[in-house]
């Protein structure tokens, strides 16, 4: 439930008590956002374009860790007060061992417990003075839809690969159960803004519950440094997309500027997800993984969690740890115990753990008798009826193998379907001689990490199950290959959990390895399980974090789109509109001018349905090329036929076609080649790919140029069409690999062309060559609107600091429209940029115009 009668925690912080001494009190003075204090109605956020509040000069690191609970335990006394304390078992707790003891963390989170919502303001303030925790209060049919709903019937089932075929595999999607989820973020959100310094803190936000969080937050402000960890598998592409709002969450999750998977299977289906239906490509530079999404450059991070050395170690020290090893130990003598710790829940698969170990009683008689399998099945997270099949399933088949293979003072499989402490747990990993773990899907799965310390022990432990200390501890494992601790465990024995045989083989082999092979298994895997603890995941992901958010003081940020669709565009401070005043200036005081112009999208519409330039392009051009002053080329992908055909009426213009492949100065002058290419060869591998795409692509074409093939889809259905062109740069990436060829994707193409051909070898062409002849220009206009113009604006970078520029040189190099582009300058449409040009066409004829009345006046005075 939400709180009813405060603004902000700080007032109420602050109200008769002194504020508390940890930290909360630098933003005394501060201006808050106003947030939402009434069930059910939530506020506005502002909708300013930059960071709202000016940087602060304290230097503390502080972390806002977002959970769906807080850290805590709760219990109500006989007296009807609330009592609570922190909760060992909690990730958000356990993971402040891996920050810096300066660090200062803040938790917000539910709690576990429905609270009155007359006692909320006083439980929060206690929570805050005391805990450091900001409670979210939900109301209960709210968090019911959202918990309940949409989070364990939609996101958990399709995230476990459980698609709703039918109305009891999940249920069909309920569009008020996502509004609810919404609604819940939200609330989320407005508890980060009442104590968050955007400029100072990092947010750290966590699990599928909370997945549009980073939408609200980055909309409020544009610079907040976030970081999201998804602690539960992300799908392949063919599942995620049947999801309805599938946009929606992956837009949401890019608004952070580090996303966290525990494998590199998870991240590689988001990453494909982001390429299929976002139409976003990925970067992987010096062992990072980057999506740029409009200007922002979103990191990718691959690291399992681990688990809590210190705790698990403590509970190992316990004296009740000790008792109960001595009483499992005299249990189970003479017998080898099998282990498995699940949750009771339908993708952990413990009916096909018991099948298996029927399987095995039954074609391994002689361990009938001397095997036990032990499963502690932990109560369901969730509710509804697969939990009750899945309960009477199990205990079904328990029965069933029991009567089977079962005899006085042998029971083959003992269930433990009631909760236990945890040192009662891992005094079952002590006495196992194997643990398995075989669901048929799991984000991750800490079972086996809690084993294997478990199983290295301690000296008392030792004693008590009579080892030899100076003997190499042993363990095995056998894991489902579908859990996200599988790849780090290269020691244990991988099955597929729905392969029964292979499942009962695989306990069998567990049984009967050599002791070296179990011992030198266990030390491979204590090494890396030891090293690689919460503190060690946490430290990581705090120090990527750091690393994604360096630069964010020093972008210029936008917020542009609606709703869930929000996204901030990142650019450069540099990047700024280009004033025609001021270069119409620079153009007049000039007087050896390179001008370089891309068509397609700069001097004529982008997909226009007449693509031809129209007369006052052209006229425009013809104004520009009469003064002697000036250098023009059209720089285009376009064939040389179309452009000579196009621009016959320009005796004086330069054209570059195919991206600069050839060039010819004027309509008088040859064409030439910029780099040889020896041969095309590659055309016959290329070419018949190209026209199995086209075949199956509805509205594609092949455009065949002299110096490469073009796949055009501009025509094709948007959503199929970007798959396919996904699809087809890496077929051909694959099949040309080793040519001497370039594949690239562009605006609705892809292209395949011989490599080092592109837009910047005529830019360098055109300075050596103006060099060469004496006139170092002063004066460079470049403009291009797409990724193929970028060459040009970084050779033109690249010459700034070299010989072929005049040290006075104006550049001008413009990109069309507000987006991330080594241009400094941006005009915002065709529109904008032919006026410029109008105007500067202009001035010429007005300079030449004054020339042809000197030279007049001074003939006559002669």
């Amino acid at each position: 439930m939400m709180s009813r009668s405060y603004t902000n925690l700080f007032e109420l912080a602050s109200g008769e008590a002194p504020l508390p001494s940890s930290g909360f009190g630098r933003h005394m003075g501060k201006k808050l956002s106003r947030v939402a204090t009434v069930p059910g109605v939530l506020s506005e956020l502002d909708d300013e374009g930059f960071s709202s509040d000016a940087p602060s000069s304290v230097s503390q690191d502080r972390m806002i860790l977002v959970g769906n609970q807080l850290p805590l335990r709760v219990h109500k006394t006989h007296s009807g007060s609330w009592t609570f304390s922190w909760d060992e078992d909690s990730l958000l707790l356990q993971l402040k061992d891996g920050l810096n003891e300066d660090v200062e963390i803040i938790y917000i989170g539910c709690l576990r417990e429905e609270i009155d919502p007359k006692d909320q303001d006083d439980v929060a303030q206690h929570l805050l003075e005391n805990f450091k925790c900001v409670p979210a209060f939900i109301p209960p049919e709210l968090f019911s839809k959202f918990y309940h709903g949409f989070c364990k019937q939609h996101l958990w089932p399709l995230f476990h690969y459980m698609l709703p075929l039918s109305p009891d595999l999940g249920g069909r999607f309920d569009r008020s159960l996502w509004q609810a989820y919404v609604s819940v973020n939200k609330i989320f959100a407005d508890k980060v803004m009442e104590v968050i310094s955007p400029d100072d803190d990092f947010v750290w936000v966590h699990d599928y519950h909370l997945m549009v969080l980073p939408t609200f937050l980055r909309k409020r402000f544009n610079r907040v440094k976030l970081g999201f960890f998804l602690h539960s598998p992300f799908p392949s592409s063919e599942i995620y997309r049947t999801l309805p709002v599938r946009d929606e969450l992956l837009r949401a999750l890019l608004n952070s500027d580090l996303i966290g998977f525990h494998t590199f299977d998870y991240a590689r289906h988001f990453l494909s997800c982001c390429s299929r239906m976002l139409g976003l490509s990925y970067q992987s530079k010096r062992g990072y993984i980057g999506l740029e999404y409009y200007g922002r450059t979103v990191s990718i991070k691959i690291l399992p969690v681990g688990i809590h050395l210190k705790q698990l170690r403590n509970v190992l020290d316990l004296p009740e740890t000790e008792s109960k090893v001595a009483e499992l130990r005299d249990r189970f003598h003479g017998r080898t115990v099998l282990l498995g710790v699940d949750d009771m829940d339908i993708f952990k698969g413990i009916s096909l753990k018991l099948l298996a170990f029927e399987n095995l009683l039954t074609h391994h008689p002689e361990k009938r008798g001397k095997v036990v399998l032990v499963q502690i099945a932990n109560p369901a997270r969730g509710r509804g009826r697969d939990v009750l099949e899945v309960q009477s399933e199990t205990h079904t088949t328990r029965e069933r193998i029991n009567r089977k293979f079962g005899r006085p003072g042998y029971e083959p499989v003992i269930l433990i379907d009631i909760p236990l402490q945890f040192y009662e747990r891992i005094a079952y990993y002590v006495i196992s001689e194997c643990c398995l773990v075989t669901a048929v899907r799991d984000g991750m799965n800490l079972i086996p990490y809690e084993y294997i310390i478990s199983r290295q022990g301690n000296d008392k432990l030792d004693e008590t199950l009579g080892a030899n200390p100076s003997i190499p501890k042993k363990s095995m494992l056998v894991v489902s290959e579908f859990i996200g601790c599988s790849p780090s465990l290269s020691g244990a024995i991988r099955v597929n959990p729905w392969n029964i045989d292979a499942v009962a083989e695989a306990m069998d082999m567990a049984l009967i390895i050599a002791e070296p092979e179990k011992q030198m298994r266990h030390e491979k895997h204590y090494r890396y399980v030891s090293t690689h603890d919460v503190a060690y995941w946490a430290r990581s992901f705090w120090q990527d974090l750091e690393r994604s958010c360096r630069d964010h003081v020093r972008r210029r940020c936008w917020g542009i789109g609606f709703g869930l669709g929000f996204r901030v565009v990142a650019l450069d401070p540099n990047f700024r509109k280009l004033s025609v005043e001021h270069i119409v200036s620079a153009y007049k005081r000039t007087k050896k001018r390179a001008i370089l112009l891309d068509y397609d999208g700069t001097i004529t519409v982008q997909n226009s349905i007449s693509t031809n330039p129209s007369p006052e392009v052209s006229g425009m051009l013809n104004s520009l090329c009469k003064d002697p002053k000036n250098i023009v080329f059209i720089v285009s992908g376009k064939d040389r036929a179309t452009l000579t055909e196009w621009f016959s009426s320009c005796d004086n213009l330069g054209v570059a076609a195919e991206h600069g492949y050839f060039l010819r100065e004027n309509k008088e002058a040859e064409w030439e080649t910029c780099i040889a290419v020896p041969d095309f060869y590659w055309k016959q591998i290329a070419d018949p790919v190209m026209k199995l795409y086209t075949e199956t692509t509805d509205g594609s074409t092949i455009e065949m140029k002299e110096s490469g093939l073009v796949w055009n889809y501009q025509y094709a259905d948007p959503d199929f069409g970007s798959c396919q062109a996904k699809e087809l740069l890496d077929h051909l990436e694959s099949v040309l690999a080793n040519e001497p060829v370039t594949v690239k994707s562009g605006q609705n193409i892809v292209e395949v062309k011989p490599q080092g051909i592109n837009k910047g070898l005529v830019v360098d062409r055109l300075l050596t060559t103006m060099k060469e002849k004496g006139m170092l220009p002063d004066f460079v206009l470049c403009i291009g609107d797409d990724r193929s113009d970028e060459d040009m604006f970084e050779a033109i970078t690249r010459a700034v600091a070299g010989p072929a520029l005049s040290p006075v040189a104006e550049i001008f190099a413009c990109t069309v429209g507000r987006k991330p582009s080594k241009a400094r300058y941006f005009l915002e449409d065709t529109t904008e940029i032919l006026r410029m040009l109008q105007g500067l066409a202009a001035a010429s004829e007005n300079c030449m115009l004054k020339n042809v009345t000197k030279g007049f006046q001074k003939v006559v005075m002669e």
